[in-house]
């Protein structure tokens, strides 16, 4: 009877920690772009006259309320020291469980508790209770993060990599779902102990602790789960391949060692190596196997990540010991260390991308120049060293461990089961990253086409003016400019700060049309393209950059029996004069970065300048500088000019406090190809309008 309750209540908790991994693994993310938004809003309020501005802007927030929010965050952080001392409470479980439950909730109920302050309460919840599940019921630790980074995984590709339950629509479902959580967490704490008092004892296989390396290697194997491996559409990035191949794949990966059989597999075959080696092996197989998949492209460098996130799903089996009688426990203190080396790799990881935006420090400040922003912008390509980083940290628990093998097996029934859901789960997965069916658009007889609209769009990261993020509007100030064919700057394909988000995929199936990305910046920022005419190539070259690294793509559609070639650019950021570089230096890059394009068409694709061409993009330089001189004196003209129209018609940077520039072209090669229509899409989506240009596709082919 003993154990037939000690098996129910092991079920309960697995289903329980399923349920608590869930919430805590969406929340995480969740608050890392909120906090990137919030700060990075606050900021720009900051530096303008407050007159300029009006409360129903998106975005905008006082740099005092973030503060608060923030400072709430840390204590948060600091909860699980609550564990120290009332650790042998087990009712904190509940508590724990009902600041999840209620935190998330919160998140999506539209109420004066703000968004980043519930999520908070979620992460500080899960912090506690991972300490409490980690005291009393060791052995259901695993499960809360394979099953809920499986389970996120799932949400994700229902909602095309966009968690839908951070929209207002999932209310009903969410609430089901946190009252479920506190009625389990209620009957398996009472239930236990229960359990306890039957037995007479503490000394219990279930009963552990988390040493100072679990709590390091739960730092580095969270960040590399958040930043790379526990996202199907960040995998495909990095590897260069198919999202809607390796996502079931990624799955499956993630949720197999749940499978008694297969820990079983695995502690055979690290047990033919010496123990003091293991650790190591691993930490070296999983390594090996992160460089491959990010430094090579293709089928190969996606199965090679799909095998480390199996590798590194196994990890979590590590984290925690068995617990000795009369053993101390400081789980709650190495929990708090989890998360400063979390926030560490992810700070980290943030300057591998925006390393060409620092700037000097502030006068007050000005004494770090010569320290904090070389340190800083020394980042740059060092993705892959961070991630390396994480791994070495991830692995410690394993190199630490070396007298016992945590991977244990189980019952047949256990096996079946597990095998049930990480199989169901996968082929979920399957069904739901299906692409829709898109029909090319193409000038027939049956269907002629008086024209093609192209337009460029920086996008901003998905972010507007003010850092507040809004896809939605993106996808609506795309589907209001009529375009056929829209050039895309500033595309995150899965960057932590952007929500984890495949923004070109989002969009593509948002608006059902086709898209290519070219990364510039660690495989998941770059350019893209998306079209309703059919795509017959598409590649793109990396320019020599000083800031921000920068590209060209180069897309040929096929609209009627030729092709239109079109090149997509962002050129060098000008940033504010330094010590190191001027505004002068600055365009002399922007001015190397065009003269590279030019060679480009000069000899590699010379073909290109006899068809019909358009290059366009973000050239960050208004009309009359060096750069519009250089475009034109190559035989290039800008639709927008002399169009009699006011100047803020085709301004394409809307910055408050700042002159309306036009930063972005569409630039047609010798009237190859004849405007008949422009236009400014005036959204506030991005801090970019859209230009659309609508042209001819009669003449030369």
């Amino acid at each position: 009877m003993r154990n037939r309750l000690r098996l129910r209540l092991q079920q309960v908790f697995i289903l329980e920690a399923a349920l608590v991994g869930l919430f805590f693994i969406s929340a995480t993310r969740y608050l890392i772009g909120m906090i990137y938004s919030r700060t990075g809003g606050a900021s720009i309020v900051l530096s303008l006259d407050p007159a300029m501005l009006t409360a129903n802007m998106p975005g905008v927030v006082d740099a005092n309320t973030v503060t608060n929010e923030i400072m709430f965050l840390v204590y948060m952080l600091a909860l699980p020291l609550l564990a120290l001392i009332l650790g042998r409470t087990r009712w904190l479980t509940i508590i724990a469980a009902a600041l999840i439950a209620a935190g998330r909730v919160l998140m999506i109920a539209g109420t004066t508790i703000t968004p980043l302050i519930a999520a908070s309460m979620v992460f500080g919840g899960s912090l506690v209770y991972i300490a409490m599940l980690v005291r009393f019921r060791a052995q259901a630790l695993p499960y809360l993060f394979v099953l809920g980074i499986g389970a996120d995984q799932i949400f994700r590709a229902i909602g095309n990599t966009l968690d839908p339950s951070w929209s207002p629509d999932y209310l009903n479902v969410q609430l089901a779902l946190s009252a479920l959580l506190i009625v389990l967490t209620v009957i398996t704490t009472v239930g236990q102990g229960r359990q306890q008092k039957a037995e007479q004892s503490e000394v219990m296989p279930n009963y552990g602790l988390m040493p100072i390396w679990g709590g390091i290697g739960l730092g580095g194997l969270l960040f590399l789960e958040l930043a790379l491996l526990g996202l199907p559409n960040t995998i495909a990035g990095r590897a260069s391949y198919d999202y809607t191949t390796l996502a079931p794949f990624v799955t499956l990966a993630t949720l197999l060692p749940i499978i008694p059989w297969v820990r079983q597999q695995a502690s055979s075959f690290v047990g033919l190596f010496d123990q003091n080696a293991r650790g190591w092996l691993w930490m070296l197989l999983l390594a090996l196997m992160i460089v491959f998949g990010t430094r090579f492209q293709g089928i190969i460098a996606g199965v090679a990540l799909v095998l480390a996130q199996f590798a590194a799903s196994l990890l979590w089996w590590w984290l925690v010991r068995p617990r000795g009688e009369k053993e101390r426990q400081f789980t709650g203190l190495w929990l708090v260390a989890a998360v400063l080396v979390f926030a560490v790799l992810t700070l980290a990881d943030n300057f591998t991308y925006d390393y060409g935006y620092v700037q000097n420090m502030s006068p007050d400040l000005a004494f770090l120049n010569p320290y904090v922003p070389p340190f800083l912008r020394a980042f740059r390509g060092m993705g892959l060293g961070v991630l390396l980083l994480s791994i070495f940290l991830a692995a410690l628990p394993m190199v630490q461990t070396r007298r016992r093998i945590p991977w244990t097996g189980g019952s047949r029934w256990q096996t079946f089961f597990g095998l049930l859901v990480a199989v169901g789960a996968s082929l979920g997965v399957a069904s739901a990253v299906r692409p829709p069916v898109i029909q090319g658009v193409r000038d027939t007889e049956q269907t002629p086409l008086d024209g093609v609209v192209i337009g460029t769009y920086n996008i901003h990261a998905g972010f507007n003016e003010f850092f507040a993020f809004d896809l939605e509007g993106i996808a609506r100030t795309i589907q209001q400019s009529g375009a056929d064919v829209v050039l895309i700057q500033q595309a995150e394909i899965g960057r932590l700060t952007s929500y984890g988000v495949d923004e070109v995929l989002w969009l593509a199936r948002r608006l059902r049309m086709g898209a290519r990305f070219f990364p510039t910046n660690e495989g998941l920022q770059g350019l893209a393209v998306l079209s309703r005419v059919e795509i017959v190539n598409d590649e793109g070259i990396l320019l020599t950059s000083n800031g921000s690294q920068t590209g060209v793509q180069r897309i040929q559609i096929q609209p009627d029996e030729g092709v239109i070639t079109l090149y997509n650019t962002r050129l060098e950021y000008l940033l504010e004069a330094t010590d190191d570089r001027s505004v002068d230096e600055q365009q002399q890059d922007q001015q190397l970065q065009l003269n590279e394009i030019f060679g480009l068409l000069n000899s590699r694709f010379a073909n290109d300048k006899v068809g019909r061409l358009l290059v366009g993009g973000t050239f960050n330089n208004i009309p009359d500088s060096p750069i519009g001189d250089q475009m034109r004196a190559a035989g290039f003209i800008d639709p927008f000019a002399g169009t009699g129209l006011p100047s803020d018609f085709s301004a394409t940077l809307w910055r408050t406090g700042y002159p309306k520039v036009q930063f972005d072209y569409l630039w047609l090669w010798q009237r190859s190809l004849i405007p008949i229509g422009v236009n400014t899409i005036n959204t506030n989506a991005s801090d970019h309008r859209m230009a659309v240009v609508k042209v001819s596709i009669q003449g030369a082919q």
